[in-house]
């Protein structure tokens, strides 16, 4: 899959987003290692806290799936910029993957390139633990 095709698959992910209150869909599609793709949306809730960001979606069904190996994520939101992914999605990637090439999508399908861990400097994972 080329990262065009990953990044697209991210903008149609948008469609599914529930986000009645910031307006503002977000699509991911997360590639694994053994090639598969799971996609995911935004959902919010009324109860700020328990929302949910595309990229985190994408990744839990991948991980319930029995995933736990990661290459590429596109996310896609519907501005001019580029939708990098939050804090915590970062450091729920970073469990995983540190090394995991990021596409930041602009709603017209362009995008921008970055290494995970040059978006989470000095990240926190299990090494910490001494896992």
């Amino acid at each position: 899959m080329t990262d065009q095709e990953l990044a697209a698959l991210a903008v149609s992910s948008m469609e599914r987003a529930y986000c009645p209150y910031s307006r503002f869909p977000v699509g991911a599609a997360l590639e694994c290692a053994s090639g598969a793709v799971y996609t995911g949306c935004n959902v919010e809730s009324a109860a700020y806290g328990s929302t949910i960001c595309a990229e985190r979606t994408a990744l839990v069904k991948a991980v319930s799936e029995g995933e736990r190996s990661f290459v590429r994520l596109a996310v896609a939101g519907q501005s001019e910029d580029c939708c990098w992914p939050c804090g915590a999605c970062r450091q729920m990637l970073y469990e995983f993957a540190p090394q995991l090439r990021v596409l930041a999508v602009r709603r017209d399908g362009s995008y921008e390139e970055a290494a995970l861990d040059g978006l989470l400097p000095h990240g926190f994972g299990a090494a910490h633990l001494g896992k």
